[in-house]
């Protein structure tokens, strides 16, 4: 993202897994793990929208964590339909993230399913705060229900997951869903705006620590 950002790789079940941490000027108020869209066509931690993602989250004061899921970049392992791609991002969590600290998770596309599946399956103290979803993949993948905080941003015009599957599945949640209107799945041009809303809506929750769950 920078020349700042620092390249780590971290264990993971496949192997090693590639990463790459920003941090803020200060001390970091938590860690923000975001997922990147779908490996098969393309997706890797260098996708702009994941790198938005993490610029807003380092701009709230948050270290932000971007990684290659298996097979992408340096990590090493095989595309795995989605299941260990969980894994992964469960092993970067467990190895990165300050316990003593909140945890937020974030993901663009495919990586939005991996976000909340991984969000599902951490428990107590080991819940993040907050969810972010950018044009999640609510067509393809099935999407567990998610905390009513969750951020979810769609753009109308998106051509890869269309609007109302994820309007369906957000209805039966009563979960809003901010629209980007005449936005296609790529938010090309409207990135500054992504970063602004992303801000906006994380701002309160962001701004100071907070206790993990219990």
């Amino acid at each position: 993202m920078n020349t700042r950002t620092a390249r780590h790789s971290v264990p993971g079940p496949s192997g090693d897994i590639e990463c790459a941490i920003d941090a803020p000027d200060s001390a970091p108020l938590g860690t923000a793990v975001i997922c990147h869209p779908h490996p098969v066509h393309g997706g890797t931690l260098e996708n702009k929208v994941v790198q938005t993602l993490a610029r807003a989250f380092v701009a709230l004061g948050w270290r932000s964590v971007r990684f290659n899921f298996r097979g992408v970049g340096v990590s090493h392992g095989k595309w795995d339909d989605g299941v260990g791609e969980i894994d992964d991002a469960l092993a970067v969590i467990a190895t990165l993230r300050d316990p003593a600290l909140p945890l937020m998770l974030a993901g663009f596309s495919f990586g939005g399913y991996v976000a909340a599946c991984a969000a599902q399956r951490l428990a107590g103290p080991a819940r993040p705060t907050r969810l972010v979803l950018v044009g999640p993949s609510t067509q393809k993948q099935e999407l567990p229900r998610v905390p009513a905080d969750t951020v979810v941003i769609h753009g109308e015009s998106d051509e890869v997951v269309p609007l109302s599957a994820t309007l369906d599945w957000a209805r039966p949640q009563s979960l809003p869903v901010i629209v980007f209107p005449g936005v296609g799945h790529f938010f090309h041009g409207q990135l500054a705006l992504l970063k602004s809303v992303v801000l906006r809506q994380l701002h309160a929750a962001a701004a100071q620590p907070q206790n993990p769950p219990t």
